[in-house]
């Protein structure tokens, strides 16, 4: 079937169109030979006839929709402008994806925008990856030359074209970091960061802002980075081409000078600056031409600093920078130098004496001004012999000044350059191989007498875009010689490819013809060419720019003519060159000068001869050169002058130079397009997009491709693709001979397809044929499934009918029947009903009479028998009211006069016991004893005896004084008494008299009584009733008031617990945050160490000193802090009394002395020394001081932390009272009440629990005290505490050390016991602590922490040994911080409140201090927290460094191993065909499986199970490598489209169900290992889910919680479907999920990819360590360390 036959009714074409360049139509009609015309639907419904005159003017075929995105324009099937210009319109603005690749040459769109695809953490997805595994990225190529530069050692170079404000900039710069990552990380070196810093200098000295980019290059440089053999940066170096000095004095208009100029102006106000006079860049005229000289965000301040930064980090002095500053504001400051011109024709001119501007140029360059302004002005001659000076004009002078600021901008630049290679040269030997990286030339825009000129810049070995100008000159034409000779590498490296591929599959092919433009390069560079006749010219005496042009036309159009060289029609001065891209008109004036670039010597010569030294250094070194670059001085000797290097001859030896250099090189090319004018983000513009397509070299790339086979498949690709129309294949055994076998019959003509080695070739169009044939063939199978689809169903439909049909006649039957049998049923019913119901009625009346009259009855008794009822309730009332206040008032008697008994049992017993307390103190303070003590208190006990007598004596008399008040009180009450009988006799008789006379009114007024009690008794029951009422109302007011509250009170304390837990949240983060930071400082230092090694390595062996020992001791890490004692200016430590009593043996001169230590003591503790004083000789005065100074001591502690636990309280309050602000009072009350419950606990959980630390206390302050009386304890407890250790003596640490730790062999080291290092040397430690060795307790710890630290370094990859060595740092940090000083101090601090100031006993309870716990835990005597911190530290860098080995071992296959590692039974995912520039690689019989990963995994655990790790070290560390495994997964998911499908999701989703189950079979789920999985979980669910309505977009948001929007939508554009059951996911569905996630928690502002870097900072657990004691540790003889002893 040929290609013709594809232009079918609903075929896609494509037709020109003026405003889109291409769009899509439709055919409505076959196409044939014979028709002339074709009828397209067009997008917008209208109709058109598109003419075809001839078969070869049908209009473009659209690809299959198979191609849609595609990422390789070379695996298009129709290769041609629309298809190629259609592709990058829908991944750039459908799918946000900027880079596409077209072959070879790696196609990046500007995107304007901010992209978070630069990361570090791309960086490292990429790294390592083959470039036709990943997507499209500038870092995809710069790998691509790295690893193709490490793996054959060959010099590679990056060729980035593009116009100005492509992007060219930005892409080298991205190229160059991520060269300076992967070349710079492994070996810590600072040559990567002065690689990056030359970036900064380069931009402010030769990049600019033009009219099309605001940072354009104006310059060509091309630097080598180069690579050691391991592929470290070693060194680096620069040459620059064809400065554009003309921006220096003249700019157009919307442009800017350079870009130092506006960083200077704008910190003139900066001390270092005032010097050099500067102002705003509008006050200069080198630098006000343009306008506006303000880039939107950008400051020139901050890019100042950035600049000044860079200087310093390439090693420019300061100095050095001032002079660079003041030569570039000299350069300014000529610019306003004003000249004048003078005479009748302005044939002179002058400069004012007075001129500001020359004064301060004149001063800042350190040359004479006078002479500057003369010879500014004059010019010398020299004629016969004779020199003369001749004035020049104004305009000459102008110029002449002009030329002066572009030849010292010049020389500054060559100078710059040179410190940077300088400083960029490589120190550490011979570079192995280097990758070019050429910066050619930004868009040059000048503006000079109405001409306006352009240059293009090519970046990064970058091929510049050929452009046309309304004026074109010298600038265009270098730049577009350049395009020439780099379009032409370009091609003949795109074309020996292409034979290379042929070659590689072993076809046979014939010579591909793409347009060569040897001949237009042979016209500018051949002999008597273009720049020959230039140069001759120039050499002429009388030489112009006509007659050069004129000699152009002589040489090239007469004869034959060259077919390149034309002549325009309306000029004689001008010239057009046919180039390989456009047509270009070149004007011929100014060629001649800007060849020359000449400047006058005599100014030279003032340069040089500058107080300046680095303006003499600039000139000085000019004038030792033979010639001067891009130009010549012109000296005025016209008889013997030396011939000088044009500008053109230099830039065709430097562009010889570098093609040499290229052509050496492998190639790798990156075109840059701009798709719009306007800036804006994501706007594409085609006809610009096609402008540059056409220019760069990309449609070139196409039709060489495209003249070849450019569709290319492998077999199994090919197979499992097209299986359909292999009739007789079921099986994939045989795949190239299936496919051999089938291709002859799809495709008859054998030219349209050839079979390589590995490959089917297909030419231009076939795959769209194949996959027409393919659809042909699944439509018809799917006619044929239809068919018997719907035959089944229509037989399902009959069966279905025929089964109802008889079913309604069977119930239709059985309903008549039922409804005849209901009748006769309904007949019988109703005489039962007739009969029932009259039997009911009559009964009814019966009963409804015999009820009525026993209601009557029921009401008249009723009403009897309450009103019986209603007396007995009162009278029972009655009673019971008389019984309750009878007895409560009998009660209330018992209460008080119990209350009473009870108060006067406790005055007998408090008097008893005081009685018997005095006794006791009177027992104890006996005369006896105190004659025994001092005779001194017998005085006192005197005079306390006087005092006693005398109190009895007052006693005496109050009981006497009490005996008469007693009298006088029984007197007075016989007189009541017998008043009182004397009334009640009286009473007697008056009640005698007789009352029968008032009876009848007496019981008139009594029954008026009873009516009206009757009467308030009824009032007061309805008073009651109505108060019960209101009661029962007021309850349940109460009851839902108490509701209320109660739930208020919950609702608060929830929002407390709420807020506090918050609170503790915040905390904790912070907390992690800190540890985190700590931790990451101490990696940065560890790193910063291991340089400071590598370089201590190198200057030892290039100075020949051998190695060091390994037992050499190293400074701690940390210095050592003051102590936290709250004793430390009161008592000495015991370090400091062992100190004090080697180095001072005399008494006088001790600085903790009996007599004045306790004075001022008690002085510092307020302690009153009134007793003191007075026995101050004796033991009990001393002990009786020092128990009170420790009492003040502890209340001082007490008061300190009382008074910081207050703070803490008050502000916990104040964040309550935030949280809680809106609470009431009665729950605030019941806050506050909680609170001063919970002090109350607290303080009353602070009990003495034991009296050991005191008694250390007293022992330290007054040792000769108890010395005596406790030796034997004393000697009892020191030979139990010198028990279990091991002693190691002065001479044998050093190797101890080395057989214990330095020099362990691996095999040994493994089978020791968890921790016998670690034992062993803390053994060791506290024996040489027992015994008062403080020098070798220092020594031996310090030089065990250095071997540790050691044998980590010599074990950077071993996981057995590092887990071990992690085991011991952590063992032995938990040993000695058990057994620090400090935690003895913490307990005292905490556990006592106060010591009780008893005298009795004092000695006998000091003696019981004496005796120890057996269990209790020793405390060094001396101070190792040096120790412990360093051992801290240590600690984290093992964990780290643990951590590390299984991740490098990891990153190299993990990607592959869990994306791509086992297939699922049943399914077969096929991967996307990778590009068709890429090489093929053979299968690996050893690739990479999720089983791999879990040995990776199995080591790690082994060997911290193994040393017995804590299990929540292990589950961190789990955590960690989790976290790691999932973000690089997840970032190779998201940067590969041929892993985004559902059948690759379901691989991964099974590898990641492994690694859970091995996780969860090991109990390492917990910490958060399983959940850091949750984004790769999330995301191959994703792939897995619907993917079509606007439901499955809400589930699909509420499915990714850990993904956020730009990796949702990433997946989603990088979905790929691999089968015919699936389908691509639609744009309009991918709009849907964008608008959705922008209102949701998904439109959070987050990278792409995850950090793999990220490290979880780690917290090590507060265990008790295990007892450790000699007879209980193993020591095996391999360990060689018997001359320990056992004591």
């Amino acid at each position: 079937m040929a290609t013709l036959q594809l232009y079918t009714k609903g075929a896609s074409v494509w037709i020109p169109d003026p405003d889109a360049v291409w769009v899509s139509a439709q055919l409505l009609q076959d196409y044939t030979r014979d028709d002339k015309h074709v009828l397209l639907q067009l997008p917008g419904g209208e109709e058109e006839c598109y003419p075809v005159a001839a078969p070869s003017d049908l209009p473009p075929l659209a690809n299959p929709d198979i191609s849609e995105g595609e990422s390789d324009l070379t695996a298009l099937s129709f290769l041609h402008e629309p298809a190629i210009l259609h592709n990058l319109r829908v991944r750039f603005l459908d799918y946000n994806s900027i880079y596409t690749y077209c072959g070879i040459v790696l196609v990046a769109i500007n995107p304007y925008d901010q992209l978070p695809i630069y990361g570090e953490e791309v960086i490292d997805a990429y790294s390592g990856q083959d470039m036709a595994d990943m997507e499209p990225h500038i870092f995809s190529v710069a790998e691509d030359a790295y690893r193709t530069m490490m793996r054959e050692e060959k010099n590679q170079s990056i060729i980035i074209s593009g116009e100005s404000g492509s992007g060219k900039t930005v892409s080298a710069k991205f190229t160059m970091r991520y060269f300076a990552v992967v070349g710079g990380a492994a070996q810590q070196t600072s040559v990567e960061d002065k690689v990056l810093a030359s970036n900064p200098i380069m931009e402010a000295f030769g990049n600019a802002k033009t009219t099309r980019n605001d940072n354009s290059s104006r310059f060509g440089k091309y630097i080598q980075i180069g690579f050691s053999r391991k592929g470290a940066i070693i060194g680096a170096n620069m040459s620059t081409y064809l400065l554009e000095k003309s921006r220096v004095v003249f700019q157009a208009p919307a442009e800017r000078n350079y870009h130092i100029f506006y960083q200077l102006c704008a910190s003139r106000q900066l001390p270092e600056m005032r010097s050099l006079k500067l102002a705003t860049p509008e006050h200069f005229r080198y630098t006000n031409q343009g306008g506006d000289a303000n880039i939107p965000c950008t400051d020139d301040v901050m890019e100042m600093e950035r600049t000044c930064n860079a200087f310093s980090i390439l090693g420019v002095l300061p100095e050095q920078q001032m002079e660079l500053f003041r030569i570039l504001a000299a350069v300014l400051h000529l610019g306003n130098v004003n000249i004048q011109a003078s005479g009748r024709s302005s044939e002179r001119s002058y400069i004012d004496a007075d001129d500001v501007s020359l004064a301060i140029f004149s001063k800042l360059l350190g040359v004479e001004a006078a002479v500057t302004a003369h010879w500014l002005c004059h010019r010398r001659l020299i004629l016969g012999g004779e020199t003369l000076v001749k004035p020049i004009s104004g305009q000459q002078a102008i110029e002449a000044r002009d030329a002066l600021a572009k030849h010292i901008y010049e020389q500054m630049f060559k100078w710059t350059v040179h410190r940077l290679n300088a400083a960029l040269r490589s120190q550490l030997g011979r570079t192995r191989s280097f990758i070019g990286v050429l910066d050619i030339y930004g868009c040059v825009t000048e503006l000079q007498e109405g001409c306006y000129l352009a240059l293009l810049q090519l970046t990064s070995s970058s091929v510049c875009s050929f452009e046309t100008f309304e004026r074109n000159s010298f600038e265009q034409f270098c730049i577009n010689y350049a395009n020439e000779k780099l379009q032409q590498q370009f091609n003949r490296h795109v074309f020996h490819l292409e034979q290379e591929e042929y070659e590689r599959e072993e076809l046979t092919w014939s010579r591909i013809e793409f347009s060569d433009n040897q001949q237009c390069i042979l016209l500018i560079e051949g002999q008597l060419g273009l720049l020959d006749l230039l140069d001759e010219e120039c050499r002429m005496p009388k030489g112009s720019d006509d007659s050069w042009v004129q000699k152009l036309y002589d040489k090239h159009l007469t004869g034959r003519g060259h077919p390149h060289f034309r002549k325009p029609r309306m000029s004689n001065s001008a010239f057009i060159i046919l180039h390989s891209a456009d047509m270009v008109q070149y004007e011929g004036g100014g060629f001649l000068d800007k060849n020359r670039d000449t400047i006058f010597e005599e100014l030279v010569n003032v340069l040089k001869a500058s107080q300046s030294e680095l303006v003499a250094e600039l000139f000085q070194q000019q004038g030792n050169k033979p010639s001067v670059a891009n130009g010549s001085v012109r000296s005025g000797r016209r008889a013997h002058r030396e011939h000088k290097l044009t500008v053109g001859f230099q830039f065709r030896q430097s562009l010889q130079l570098l093609m040499d250099t290229l052509n050496s090189t492998t190639p790798h090319y990156v075109r840059c397009i701009k798709p719009n004018d306007l800036k804006r983000p994501f706007m594409f513009d085609p006809k610009r997009t096609v402008q540059q397509l056409r220019a760069c070299g990309v449609l070139e790339t196409i039709r060489i491709s495209a003249a070849g086979f450019p569709s290319r498949w492998t077999y199994e690709e090919f197979f499992f693709r097209y299986r359909v129309l292999l009739h007789g294949c079921q099986g994939s055994g045989e795949v190239q001979l299936a496919c051999r076998q089938a291709l002859p019959q799809l495709i008859p003509d054998p030219d349209q397809y050839v079979f390589g080695r590995t490959k089917v070739f297909f030419r231009a169009g076939q795959v769209a044929l194949l996959e027409r044939l393919r659809a042909e063939r699944l439509r018809m199978a799917a006619v044929v499934l239809q068919s018997w689809v719907r035959r089944w169903l229509a037989r399902i439909h009959y069966t279905r009918t025929l089964w109802a049909t008889i079913t309604i006649q069977r119930y239709c039957r059985g309903a008549l029947a039922r409804r005849l049998a209901l009748i006769l049923r309904y007949t019988k019913a109703a005489l039962v009903i007739q009969k029932t119901y009259r039997m009911l009625v009559a009964r009814n009346v019966f009963h409804l009479v015999r009820q009525a009259a026993i209601t009557i009855q029921a009401f008249i008794r009723g009403t009897l028998a309450r009103r019986k009822y209603r007396l007995l309730v009162e009278e029972r009332a009655a009673s019971l009211l008389q019984a309750r206040v009878r007895g409560w008032l009998a009660r209330r008697a018992f209460t008080r006069f119990r209350a009473a008994v009870v108060f006067a049992q406790c005055c007998v017993r408090r008097r008893a016991a005081k009685r018997e307390l005095l006794k006791l103190k009177t027992e104890a303070r006996s005369v006896e004893r105190y004659r025994e003590l001092n005779k001194g208190m017998e005085v006192k006990l005197m005079q306390l005896q006087m005092k006693a007598d005398q109190v009895a004596r007052e006693r005496a008399a109050l009981k006497e004084s009490l005996r008469v008040e007693r009298e006088a009180a029984a007197n007075e009450l016989s007189a009541l008494r017998a008043t009182i009988q004397k009334l009640e006799e009286h009473q007697k008789r008056f009640t005698a008299r007789p009352v029968s006379i008032l009876s009848e009114e007496e019981q008139q007024e009594r029954r008026r009584a009873e009516e009206k009690a009757a009467r308030e008794l009824l009032q007061l029951t309805q008073e009651v009733e109505a108060l019960q009422r209101e009661k029962a109302s007021l309850s349940t007011e109460r009851d839902r008031l108490s509701a209320c509250l109660l739930q208020q009170e919950q609702a608060q304390e929830a929002l407390v617990q709420q807020a506090v837990s918050r609170a503790t949240a915040a905390v904790r983060v912070e907390l992690d945050e800190e540890r985190r930071k700590h931790q990451g400082l101490l990696r940065e230092f560890t790193r910063l160490e291991q340089r400071y090694d590598n370089l201590r390595e190198m200057s030892q062996l290039t100075q020949g000193y051998g190695r060091t020992d390994s037992t050499q001791s190293l400074e701690p890490l940390s210095p050592s802090p003051q102590s936290l004692s709250p004793f430390t200016s009161a008592f000495p430590s015991p370090e400091e009394v062992r100190r004090i009593s080697v180095t001072s043996p005399s008494t006088e001169t001790r600085v903790w002395s009996l007599e004045t230590s306790m004075d001022q003591l008690m002085n510092m503790m307020d302690v009153t020394k009134k007793a003191a004083v007075e026995l101050k000789e004796e033991d009990l005065a001393h002990a009786y001081d020092v128990v009170r100074v420790a009492n003040k001591c502890l209340e001082s502690q007490l008061q300190s932390q009382r008074s910081e636990w207050e703070q803490e309280v008050e502000m916990l309050k104040c964040q309550l009272r935030q949280a809680s602000s809106g609470l009431s009072a009665h729950q605030q009350a019941l806050l506050e009440a909680r609170e001063q419950e919970c002090v109350r606990l607290r303080r009353e959980l602070k009990g003495l629990r034991s009296t050991v630390p005191i008694r250390r206390l007293l022992t330290q302050v007054f040792p000769s005290t108890f010395l005596t009386e406790s030796s034997s304890s004393s000697s009892q407890q020191k030979a139990a505490s010198t028990t279990g250790l091991l002693e190691c003596k002065k001479r044998d640490e050093n190797k101890l050390i080395k057989n214990l730790i330095t020099d362990v062999r691996t095999d040994i080291a493994v089978s020791l016991p968890p921790g016998l290092p670690a034992s062993v040397v803390f053994l060791c430690v506290r024996q040489a602590d027992c015994r008062g060795d403080q020098t070798s307790a220092y020594s031996l710890c310090r030089a065990a922490v250095t071997a540790m630290k050691t044998a980590l370094k010599k074990h950077t990859n071993d996981v057995a040994m590092t887990a071990l060595w992690l085991k011991n740092i952590c063992l032995l940090h938990d040993l000695l911080n058990q057994h620090a000083p400090k935690q003895v101090e913490r307990t005292f601090n905490n556990e006592y409140k106060h010591v009780l100031c008893i005298y009795e006993g004092m000695k006998g309870l000091l003696l019981s201090f004496q005796t120890n716990d057996p269990e209790e835990v020793q405390p060094l005597n001396f101070d190792l927290r040096d120790s412990i911190r360093t051992l801290s530290d240590l600690r984290i860098q093992a964990y780290q460094q643990l951590i590390s080995i299984p991740k490098t071992q990891l990153q190299n296959f993990l990607a592959s191993a869990l994306l791509e590692g086992e297939d699922v039974p049943g399914l077969k995912p096929v991967g996307s065909r990778k590009r068709a520039g890429s090489e093929p690689r053979t299968a690996r019989t050893d690739a990479p499986t999720m089983a791999s990963v879990l040995k990776e995994l199995w080591v790690l655990h082994d060997a911290m199970s193994h040393q017995a790790l804590h299990p929540a070290l292990m589950e961190q560390a789990f955590h960690q490598l989790t976290y790691f495994i999932s973000a690089s997964a997840l970032n190779s998911l998201l940067l590969r489209k041929d892993m985004c499908c559902c059948s690759r999701g379901i691989l991964i989703r099974l590898n990641v169900s492994q690694l859970e189950e091995w996780l969860r079979c090991r109990d390492l789920q917990t910490e958060g290992a399983v959940a850091s999985m949750e984004p790769l979980i999330q995301a191959v669910q994703l792939l897995q889910v619907g993917k079509k309505t606007e439901k499955d977009a809400e589930a699909l948001l509420q499915t990714c919680t850990a993904l956020n929007s730009d990796q949702i939508v990433r997946i989603l554009s990088n979905y790929t479907p691999h089968s015919d059951l699936d389908e691509k996911v639609s744009l309009n569905f991918i709009r849907m999920v964008q608008g959705l996630l922008k209102g949701s928690a998904h439109a959070q502002p987050l990278q792409l990819l995850l950090d793999i870097k990220r490290e979880f900072p780690v917290t090590f657990p507060d265990a008790t360590p295990p007892v450790v004691r000699a007879d209980m540790l193993v020591i095996p003889d391999s360990l060689k360390i018997s001359f320990i002893r056992r004591v």
